[in-house]
């Protein structure tokens, strides 16, 4: 039991709250019995270091039977400690850290991918969650996040995919000209989505499709709409300004989901 939040562990773990710590180690810190149910079941070979409180070990029993099935150790530690080494104000008893499997740009395009996502310097960590998250839900095959993009392994952003990191292939750290070419190298329309485009709902949107967005104050540069071989616009029906960048996402991901599935 690890008690103290003196412990070089506690102090070790928490750094990967900050980013140079998860660049310099590889590792990610994995919080909360979703993210880190999901992880043991699809990526148990990447965690290095799993924690439970005494709650959280008895109110997550299925997480520490399937760690356990697959040769992951479990180690406990006290509530203050835990909540240490977390990233969350108020922790769920559960913690892992986990090595972070990232995919060359080249990879992210395996033979039959007909749904990508591309974000562009998209910032906020909810949305870039959110997005990932709708993008794994709609049966994307990848997400690449740009060099100007916000890091998938923040813990914000691995918390708001709920899991779905750990689904889908993600690319981090190509500049958009190299994402925008092997895009078509793979024979995919890279396909912006920006309020001057054509509508939404009169496009054809049954062929391979890489979604492009933008960030989330400024939208899509002027460099990235002219990289894009179309641009489409979610239309408002009703009074509302705007949509937020992830809903906007969830819509264009969709429609590309439901075209490609009739």
């Amino acid at each position: 039991m690890i008690e103290s939040t003196k412990n070089p562990t506690v102090k070790r773990v928490a750094r990967l709250k900050q980013r140079p710590e998860r660049e310099a180690t590889g590792l990610a810190l994995l919080e909360g019995p979703q993210v880190v149910r999901e992880a043991v079941a699809h990526a148990a070979d990447t965690i290095e270091e799993l924690y439970f409180t005494s709650e959280g070990f008895e109110r997550h029993p299925g997480i520490a039977e399937a760690a356990s099935a697959a040769g992951i150790d479990v180690e406990f530690a006290s509530d203050a400690a835990l909540a240490a080494m977390a990233d969350t104000r108020t922790p769920q008893g559960v913690l892992a850290v986990g090595r972070q499997t990232p995919v060359r740009l080249r990879d992210a395009f395996e033979p039959g991918t007909r749904l990508v996502v591309v974000l562009d310097e998209v910032r906020d960590p909810g949305n870039a969650g959110a997005i990932i998250r709708a993008a794994d839900a709609a049966g994307a095959d990848a997400v690449i996040l740009t060099g100007s993009s916000v890091d998938p392994y923040n813990p914000k952003v691995v918390r708001a995919t709920t899991g779905s990191i750990f689904h889908l292939r993600v690319s981090t750290g190509a500049d958009l000209q190299s994402a925008a070419e092997a895009v078509r190298q793979a024979g995919l329309v890279l396909t912006a989505a920006d309020m001057h485009g054509e509508p939404l709902p009169s496009a054809d949107l049954a062929g391979p499709t890489a979604w492009l967005f933008g960030n989330e104050a400024h939208g899509l540069s002027a460099e990235a709409r002219t990289l894009a071989d179309r641009t489409l616009a979610v239309p408002i029906y009703g009074a509302a300004e705007s949509l937020n960048l992830a809903t906007a996402a969830s819509v264009c991901l969709y429609a590309s989901a439901f075209a490609q599935r009739r």
